[in-house]
């Protein structure tokens, strides 16, 4: 994947794959992580967690968060709590990380602050 800016990642869709398609490495998933800010690498997974004033906000985050995992057909590992939610993405049919894993941590990001706006007049 040759993504030089977090838009660029804004703009793909996560796309299918198969049980024995190669995971990125660590090395690419290590370029990539650096665009999508505040996320970390654990292992074959990257994961945030995020933090809310109450309850209330951390379930509409929560679903906000399936409505993009449903439109992309990539769906995360959450653990939700009164005030916090950890999201972790990994590719299971790679049994690592792939480009959708990014793709989707790059879109909640979006959910939370606005990243995406369109700079032509």
């Amino acid at each position: 994947m040759k993504t030089a800016t977090l838009i660029d990642l804004l703009k793909r869709r996560s796309q299918p794959v198969r049980a024995g398609d190669a995971p990125l490495t660590h090395a690419a998933a290590d370029l990539l992580l650096p665009l999508i800010a505040g996320w970390q690498r654990t292992g074959d997974e990257i994961h945030k967690t995020y933090s809310f004033a109450n309850y209330h906000d951390t379930i509409a985050f929560v679903n906000a968060l399936a409505f993009v995992a449903h439109r992309e057909d990539h769906h995360p590992e959450l653990e939700v709590s009164y005030n916090r939610v950890r999201v972790r993405f990994s590719t299971h049919d790679v049994k690592g990380l792939s480009e959708n894993d990014f793709i989707c941590a790059a879109k909640v990001e979006t959910l939370i602050s606005p990243l995406w706006t369109d700079a032509t007049p």
